[in-house]
């Protein structure tokens, strides 16, 4: 089981170490950080009071598995900076656990209904996460990033939580 914490100053040096370059930050933290991530972008970021981190942590025995945000803006909620840390444990359920507890936390705390995420293109893995969670494609937004001389582009991905609560 997994289960989500506040995100604090102690647990800044494990995410700091878990983004080995560039294009890493990018895909985990989008253009709002650069390379290397350093404490002081961390605080900048969290000291908004619309966002919200947490640490995700193994149940069992307490290990960091995960980083993931929600950040609330005008009546919908983003999701974002969702990262497995351990490149081994990818692919195995844990993302799609992560979201689920998001939207929960979301929906047992807070008033936002419309909930989206953006997703490079090239990181199919994480989009079929999110479609078994039930977002989809929202072909009305794309997003253009330009990292290290190359062009990626970012699909945004919606859902609605009370749709998403009755299906579940």
């Amino acid at each position: 089981m997994i289960c989500l914490e506040k995100f604090e100053k102690k647990d800044y040096s494990e995410l700091i170490n878990s983004v080995k370059n560039a294009k890493d930050l990018m895909q985990f933290g989008g253009p709002e950080f650069t390379f290397p991530l350093t404490e002081s972008q961390i605080d900048k970021t969290l000291s908004d009071e619309n966002r919200v981190a947490f640490r995700v942590a193994d149940s069992s025995n307490g290990n960091t598995l995960g980083h993931c945000e929600i950040y609330f803006k005008d009546d919908s909620a983003k999701l974002g900076r969702i990262l497995i840390i351990d490149e081994n444990q990818r692919g195995k359920g844990i993302g799609e656990k992560m979201v689920v507890l998001l939207l929960q936390f979301i929906f047992e705390n807070r008033k936002e209904r419309n909930i989206e995420l953006n997703v490079f293109d090239f990181n199919i893995g994480a989009q079929k996460c999110y479609e078994k969670v039930g977002f989809a494609i929202n072909p009305d937004k794309k997003l253009i990033r330009e990292v290290d001389g190359e062009i990626w582009t970012a699909l945004n991905m919606v859902l609605n939580l009370e749709e998403w609560m009755n299906k579940n």
